[in-house]
């Protein structure tokens, strides 16, 4: 019996059952009578609880912390003891799904920098899925490492290298230029017309370790975010329907869903957080959202920043783009 209510519920069986007295009760299940005779003197918001279910049926993959942050802009005076306890009692946690247990590696990691500015470090990758028909459809993703804002999220049923080239001018028109690309070794990515892009451009192309994607951090991240809340939680009809809920994500990405790595702003917060302010990422007091921590115990206005170094360059040098030159 560890909590509270099950030692009063005890003391109150041993009482009816064993006619014994209240002290003799407490004495044996191991509780003060203090903690017996304790009523509880808090009056729950109705309306607290009832929207918390609202919002966690529909942000169904989002935990409490990201669930407070929504409550509060909504308006409740609420903090993640009170949030968390509720989610608690009205069970509204999903267990995640484990992945196979896998040997540790000796090989040393390569850590990524961090970039200190938009649009100086972007992240590329694809995803794949399926249309109810069972068709599979592809997804380009691109990221801003420092802002963590979702330019762009390419849907089609094919994605070539003169495709991704495509995405890129079209950003291009937008404003939008990275100064560097973090991509893994797939054909669309090394082909010659993404590399004569490049260097035609002047963007370099960082290539990763094959068979290392945890080099490209950023992106495997959005990934895991994208697919967990996207793509496991809608039915995509056609090509149509899938850009449509897709591009719905995305927005709501950007300027709604608070992102715990940017101190629990969203990108299009942050973003124009730092161009008022010119801090970055470390100064403004951000986290990384996978530190460790007590789940009653995490406060996202207080807790100790966790700050990691990092290098571009790449360890092996013969995969280095010819955009390097």
């Amino acid at each position: 019996m560890v909590g509270p209510q099950t030692q009063r519920q005890a003391v109150g069986v041993m009482r009816s059952e064993a006619a014994v007295s209240e002290r003799r009760a407490c004495g044996l299940v191991k509780v003060h009578r203090a903690t017996c005779r304790y009523r509880r003197r808090r009056v729950e918001d109705p309306r607290l609880r009832e929207r918390l279910r609202e919002l966690a049926a529909t942000r169904r993959r989002f935990g409490y912390r990201r669930l407070k942050i929504l409550l509060k802009r909504e308006g409740f005076a609420v903090n993640h003891k009170r949030v968390y306890r509720l989610y608690v009692e009205e069970k509204l946690g999903l267990r995640r799904k484990r992945g196979r247990r896998r040997m540790p590696t000796t090989a040393a990691r390569v850590p990524l920098k961090l970039p200190g500015r938009p649009d100086e470090v972007w992240t590329m990758d694809f995803t794949q899925d399926a249309f109810a028909s069972g068709r599979k459809f592809r997804t380009l993703n691109l990221m801003d490492g420092f802002t963590r804002d979702a330019p762009r999220i390419e849907v089609d049923t094919s994605l070539p290298g003169q495709r991704v080239v495509r995405v890129l001018e079209e950003l291009k028109r937008r404003g939008r230029k990275p100064e560097a690309i973090v991509i893994d070794n797939g054909t669309e990515f090394t082909s010659q017309v993404v590399d004569q892009w490049a260097y035609e451009n002047q963007v370099q192309l960082h290539f990763i370790t094959p068979g290392r994607p945890m080099e490209n951090g950023f992106i495997e991240s959005f990934n895991g975010k994208f697919r967990d809340e996207c793509l496991n939680e809608n039915w995509f009809l056609d090509l149509a329907d899938a850009r449509e809920k897709i591009e719905t994500w995305r927005c709501d990405y950007n300027q709604v869903r608070p992102h715990s790595a940017l101190g629990y702003l969203t990108p299009e917060e942050f973003a124009k957080s730092w161009a008022a302010t010119g801090r970055g990422k470390d100064a403004g007091g951000a986290r990384l959202e996978n530190a460790s921590r007590f789940p009653l115990s995490h406060n996202p206005d207080g807790c100790q920043r966790v700050v990691t170094t990092a290098v571009l360059e790449n360890p092996n040098p013969e995969k280095v783009s010819l955009s390097l030159d």
